[in-house]
């Protein structure tokens, strides 16, 4: 049977076993497509935690056209899954989205070159084409080059920029000398495709001191403001967090779980597994609420990036993790 059927169908059976009291509904809008990155929430999902908390929770995978907050600001999704370069670059622009978790506390951000091309550090990059997704992925990039005061703009002593779509083939086939990768993801793209660690340099986000933060929870003003809401959104950050941790502890199981709600059955257990590791490194030390130095870090990287003017406010808040943790 279908998982999200049999997954209705509990959830039926469990509210008429309660007098058919109705959960709430909550709609949560991910980065990117149903893999591992997001195994917390689909264990939530699988295993009730979501139903003990009275939430009727659908997930909506994301996808290459697909800006979550742009889903987010439409009424598409009650909360979306986005890292917060490019979460502070919208709320600058008008977008009234704010923080209400931070499920990962550590980044998995790299820069992968193919070690033929002779780029040992980041002195070495003028000259080289750099490859990026975008949807707001390219921000942290971007950020790294101004901080470094390189140009992106393909001028000497620059580097050029040049938009890749969700995979390594551009790096593979030479088009870029290197391409943004994630150490859950893409980097074991490469190694998959016949290369060996030794064939490669990398470059931790990190390890060069300018990693900012990925894969958080947001939500819009006016949902906080409406203390119906908040309730809700503090349940599923409550049930989520759960999630999370059960993922961490079990982590094949966890994999298994995300492999049951991909139904464009494009993912491998082998890869999602492995996937999942590295996922729980990300996540782990994280209760959910947002370290307010790592925020400050974000922001002065983002910042002297060029990416954001001004030091936002209200970007980020406490009261959702503060009410879930008690």
């Amino acid at each position: 049977m279908n998982k999200r059927l049999t997954t209705t169908l509990a959830g039926a059976f469990s509210l008429l076993a309660c007098g058919a009291q109705a959960a709430d509904d909550m709609t949560l809008q991910l980065k990117w497509v149903t893999q591992a990155q997001f195994a917390g929430y689909y264990v939530a999902l699988e295993k009730g935690f979501y139903g003990d908390e009275d939430l009727d929770v659908t997930i909506k995978p994301g996808g290459p056209d697909i800006a979550p907050v742009q889903v987010l600001l439409g009424g598409g999704a009650d909360v979306m899954v986005d890292w917060m370069p490019s979460a502070l670059a919208a709320r600058e622009q008008g977008a009234p989205i704010v923080n209400i978790a931070q499920p990962f506390a550590s980044s998995g951000l790299m820069l992968t070159c193919l070690k033929e091309h002779g780029i040992t550090s980041p002195a070495e990059f003028p000259g080289h084409t750099l490859g990026t997704w975008f949807f707001g992925n390219e921000i942290p990039l971007f950020t790294w080059m101004g901080k470094l005061g390189i140009p992106t703009d393909g001028s000497e002593g620059g580097v050029t920029i040049q938009k890749i779509n969700f995979n390594v083939d551009p790096l593979l086939q030479k088009q870029v000398e290197c391409a943004t990768t994630m150490t859950y993801n893409e980097y074991w793209q490469v190694i998959d495709a016949g290369l060996s660690p030794d064939d490669l340099v990398v470059f931790k986000y990190e390890d060069e001191g300018i990693s900012t933060l990925e894969d958080g929870l947001y939500t819009t003003e006016e949902m906080l403001a409406d203390p119906a809401e908040a309730d809700k959104l503090t349940r599923f950050v409550r049930a989520s967090m759960k999630g999370w941790k059960y993922a961490e502890a079990n982590p094949d199981e966890a994999a298994e779980i995300v492999l049951e709600y991909d139904e464009t059955g494009a993912q491998t257990e082998t890869h999602q597994k492995r996937m999942m590791g590295e996922i729980a490194k990300l996540t782990a030390g994280s209760n959910g609420a947002l370290d307010p130095a790592a925020y400050d870090r974000t922001v002065e990287i983002v910042m002297s990036g060029g990416v954001i003017k001004e030091t936002p406010d209200g970007a980020w808040t406490h009261a959702i993790t503060d009410a879930a943790l008690q």
